[in-house]
């Protein structure tokens, strides 16, 4: 606890004056100090006395129980940062224990993995003065020097490089459903990423040296027209319960009923949930603690439905709110609105994804568990920082109220002795 030098303790009774005389405040502006005689503890003068003793005795008391309260919860969040230091420890542990001997920390440990990845990235650059383009640049060139580091840090890529499906049949569906615009769309974490990427002069007009145009040009890129850019902290996250204890995090999201109460037939599950999102982007990324899935990829598909065939997916209608997709290439956009002809064959998809070699559902799990800790004690670091800012502030107001205190008596005290000199010189001075 905070310990003063001074010997007034916080909770200190109102100063009285003895032998039966009340004293005022001691005011340096005014020469002029009544003093009451004896037998005036009564007076408005003495009350005022005491009331100001009282004020500012209570003052300090009630800092000095603001600054304990500030104490008491540093004291708390610092044992909470220093289990889940212990915590972190321990997973980190378990998760070198839980790779399979020979098995390299790598993405997903297939090779395959990175051609498909590789394909994506060459589609995406042939798009050639697209902000897309210059993303995909500026992951592959990390020698360039920046200017404005805000512009990668709170960049997360490219909308079709964040996720993968499971079959190249997915990856032509989905793709299409969300359109081009969309797929080379760029993803920040924060609206100081999306401010960082464009800048304006006084008239209002585009800097074309500054922010994404600059970094452009430095890996011999330019960029021309609009691009779409997603904010994950001003999306709407997905607001239910994640599947519980899945270490993929997909969303607990109730199956479609139709109005018999039986699940569709040719059902397979919803858009949101067929997207493999790289375990690094599962949680955490936003200030809430939600990953892409619960952002990004819901609100691009919602409840978007996957069936088999067309004509399974036309008899769900009535269950279907959001849009649905089928295998053969059917599509419900939302209600009442189908995309009829032949499928729209996308240059930029979504990559494969392969179970090939993967590591076990324990690694990722534990990997989870892990990336929770480390964002729970971030969250907790900056509740000791602003707790410790508070207790410092009012340190420094208890300094000040005590100086007040001080100078109180002190003021008090030299009323009292003066008076008892005047008292004293009177006294001589009447004749007896």
């Amino acid at each position: 606890m905070y310990q003063t030098n001074s010997p007034i303790p916080i909770n200190s009774k109102p100063v009285v004056a003895h032998d039966g005389e009340s004293v005022h405040r001691a005011d340096p502006n005014n020469s002029h100090v009544k003093v009451e005689s004896e037998g005036s503890n009564g007076s408005p003068y003495a009350n005022t006395l005491m009331t100001g003793s009282k004020k500012l005795q209570d003052e300090l008391e009630k800092t000095g129980t603001k600054m304990r309260q500030h104490e008491d919860n540093l004291k708390f969040l610092k044992a909470q940062r220093n289990q889940l230091d212990d915590a972190i420890l321990d997973l980190q542990v378990s998760l070198g224990k839980s790779l399979p001997s020979g098995t390299s920390n790598s993405e997903d440990g297939d090779s395959s993995i990175g051609r498909s990845e590789e394909e994506t990235v060459e589609q995406i650059l042939k798009h050639e003065k697209s902000a897309a383009g210059i993303v995909c640049k500026l992951k592959s060139h990390d020698g360039v020097q920046i200017s404005n580091p805000t512009v990668t840090q709170e960049l997360l890529g490219v909308v079709a490089m964040l996720g993968k499906v499971d079959d190249d049949n997915l990856s032509r569906l989905f793709s299409e459903y969300l359109g081009l615009q969309t797929m080379i769309a760029i993803v920040c974490k924060t609206y100081d990423g999306i401010k960082s990427l464009e800048t304006y002069d006084l008239e209002g007009l585009v800097n074309k040296f500054a922010g994404l145009y600059a970094l452009g040009a430095s890996v011999g890129r330019t960029l021309e027209g609009r691009f779409r850019v997603i904010c994950l902290e001003n999306l709407r996250p997905y607001a239910g319960e994640i599947v519980a204890n899945d270490p993929k995090r997909r969303l607990d999201i109730p199956k479609p009923r139709l109005p018999s109460g039986d699940i569709p037939a040719g059902f397979l599950g919803f858009a949101v949930n067929m997207v493999h999102v790289d375990k690094t982007h599962l949680f955490c990324l936003t200030s809430d603690g939600c990953g892409l899935r619960e952002t990004l990829f819901y609100n691009l598909f919602s409840r978007l439905q996957v069936y088999k065939t067309r004509a399974e997916m036309l008899l769900a209608i009535t269950c279907i709110t959001d849009g649905a997709v089928s295998l053969d290439g059917g599509m419900i956009r939302t209600n009442g609105v189908f995309s009829l002809g032949s499928r729209e064959e996308l240059s930029v998809r979504f990559p494969i994804y392969s179970p090939k070699d993967r590591l076990p559902e324990k690694y990722y799990e534990l990997e989870n568990q892990l990336k929770q800790r480390k964002w729970e004690k971030e969250r907790i670091q900056e509740d000791i920082r602003r707790e410790q800012a508070l207790l410092d502030q009012e340190k420094y107001n208890y300094q000040l109220r005590k100086q007040d205190f001080l100078k109180f008596l002190a003021d008090t005290s030299s009323v009292i002795t003066q008076h008892q000199l005047q008292t004293a010189v009177q006294d001589r001075l009447t004749p007896r």
